[in-house]
């Protein structure tokens, strides 16, 4: 490897962090818009950090790039240092206790931004006023490929399988619930078993979302039958058309305030019960910003992060009053249904 110029070269710095953008995007021009340069230009940094070191570290076909083994491992070695080096004006802001300026993006699905987030999105502004923040409404698949690219901060979403890259903080769990019209057969029922609910017609989520997927394995697993008398998308249109008497629902929890004229009766006898979460890209250093959102999501996830390698995330997860998600397993944050 040549590395008569490796310490020395000012423009060194540039080309790791053209690589890093480049390898974690798998896009130059992905690469050069974040760093406001022309693609030509990122492609000639990532040359000459080549010929530094004597090895190729992209297979290049047509406008996707995909490392190299040798890539793959200055990434693993320069992505700390970069992160480090990006990290230094927010350090030296937690040493002085200060969270003053610069922008916080956050992913997260629809029924997280719309239910769970608004009470703390309003602490964090009225705290940090010179923040600025962004919320982007995304799928867990989208969401988690931001966190790869380094697109946002953090995710805040509900996970059962979590990648190896990733660490999932739970922090808030509910119960699984049917809610019906409030003058229904099964409004006024103490207890509401499967049997009960098969009769009647129910109001899912599209029937490419998960809520529809764990509905039918549930019902499959006792041997019942159910109809679906119509698809909606998005809670408050099924909250809508139960309150209207058109159907029943299995809902997430986090759906409901307790002011909808609905009855809501708890599944969990049947559905698992849902956690949400911070979802974080591990190895990549949390700017105080995002720190200073998650202490205000969790007054104890400072004592909870990071957790030792290879051990679940130890704390209290708090139950919240109003029940929970019945969406399947996902490599990915809940998507909103």
């Amino acid at each position: 490897m040549k590395n008569s110029d490796a310490t020395c070269n000012p423009n060194r710095l540039r080309q790791l962090r053209a690589f890093c953008l480049a390898a974690q995007s798998g896009s130059i021009s992905r690469a050069a818009e974040r760093m406001c340069l022309s693609q030509p230009s990122v492609s000639l940094l990532i040359k000459g950090l080549e010929e530094t070191l004597g090895s190729r570290l992209f297979e290049r076909r047509g406008p996707r790039i995909r490392l190299t083994e040798s890539g793959q491992v200055l990434l693993e070695t320069a992505l700390p240092v970069i992160e480090a080096m990006d990290q230094i004006p927010d350090r030296f802001a937690v040493r002085l206790g200060a969270v003053h300026s610069g922008s916080l993006d956050i992913a997260a699905g629809e029924s997280t931004i719309l239910y769970l987030l608004p009470e703390y999105v309003k602490r964090f502004t009225d705290r940090y006023p010179q923040v600025k923040l962004r919320l982007h409404n995304v799928t867990g698949r989208d969401g988690l490929k931001m966190l790869r690219h380094g697109e946002v901060d953090f995710a805040v979403g509900s996970m059962f399988e979590v990648p190896d890259d990733i660490a999932y903080v739970p922090i808030f769990t509910y119960d699984p619930m049917l809610i019906t019209a409030p003058d229904h057969p099964l409004a006024h029922k103490p207890r509401v078993t499967l049997d009960d609910i098969s009769p009647f017609g129910l109001i899912l989520p599209p029937r490419h979302l998960s809520t529809w997927r764990i509905v039918d394995l549930v019902f499959h697993q006792h041997g019942l039958d159910y109809q679906v008398v119509l698809e909606a998308g998005g809670w408050e249109v099924i909250k809508k058309f139960v309150a209207l008497g058109l159907g029943v629902s299995i809902v997430t929890g986090i759906c409901l305030t307790g002011d909808e004229p609905l009855a809501a009766i708890p599944l969990t006898d049947y559905f698992p019960q849902r956690s949400y979460g911070a979802v974080v890209h591990k190895g990549r250093q949390l700017s105080s910003r995002a720190r200073s959102f998650l202490e205000i999501l969790d007054a104890g996830f400072a004592e909870r992060w990071p957790a030792p390698a290879g051990q679940p995330w130890s704390g209290s997860v708090r139950r919240l009053p109003a029940g929970g998600d019945v969406v399947a397993p996902l490599a990915g944050f809940e998507e909103g249904n």
